[in-house]
């Protein structure tokens, strides 16, 4: 059962609720005493109170990382996102010039896409549709420089134009593949695909869709 409060710290817990469900994150004491009209002693106070009735975790005496606590005293599930950097866009139909400074970032599913430096790439065109990435998808990347046969990849084609595609190292040549019957499997010389990052996963809807531009 959750301890009483009173209605400044009930306003103070729904707001780093309402804040970490949106962002992936709690909010400094800076923004958090500006967005709620207070100073910053009295969210440093009330942050302290919080914690002391177990409705709130810092990491060491002094960091600003703040993680609510579940009724089991765990970190709360609303915790468990993490910011993944959005590089370039990225075809899926004909390779287009591979960007290499981040555009942005999108908070993902910490626990849904594991693994260490992901980063993501927009999709556009339609030729990896029956492996059910569309246009308009961000692809979710975990870094690599290798594959293995039948994995979905980002490989950089020729050193310059990048693309997402199944991957087949064959005995003499490279085969990348789409999923898509309109489109026929190209295949290059080993010398010419370098793998940039393995597919992990892809990220739909209207936030994501804003991100891609024609």
């Amino acid at each position: 059962m959750q301890p009483p409060l009173t209605p400044k710290q009930q306003r103070l817990l729904a707001y780093l609720r309402k804040h970490i469900n949106v962002y992936g994150t709690a909010p400094s004491l800076r923004t958090a005493a500006r967005e709620l009209g207070v100073s910053h002693s009295a969210v440093a106070q009330t942050l302290r109170i919080l914690e002391n009735k177990g409705l709130v975790l810092r990491e060491g005496k002094y960091s600003r990382d703040i993680y609510l606590v579940n009724r089991h005293g765990r970190e709360d599930g609303a915790h468990r996102w993490r910011e993944v950097p959005v590089v370039g866009r990225i075809a899926a139909g004909l390779p287009i010039y591979a960007q290499q400074a981040w555009e942005d970032s999108i908070v993902v599913d910490a626990a849904r896409f594991r693994g260490e430096s992901l980063f993501g790439l927009f999709i556009r065109g339609d030729s990896m549709v029956g492996a059910g990435i569309l246009h308009g998808d961000l692809a979710i990347c975990e870094p690599r420089q290798y594959a293995e046969n039948g994995e979905i990849v980002v490989a950089l084609v020729d050193g310059e134009e990048a693309t997402v595609k199944r991957f087949f190292a064959l005995a003499d040549h490279i085969l990348l593949k789409p999923e898509n019957p309109s489109y026929v499997p190209v295949r290059y010389a080993f010398g010419q695909v370098l793998v940039q990052g393995r597919v992990v996963g892809i990220q739909r809807g209207p936030d994501v869709m804003e991100g891609l531009q024609p």
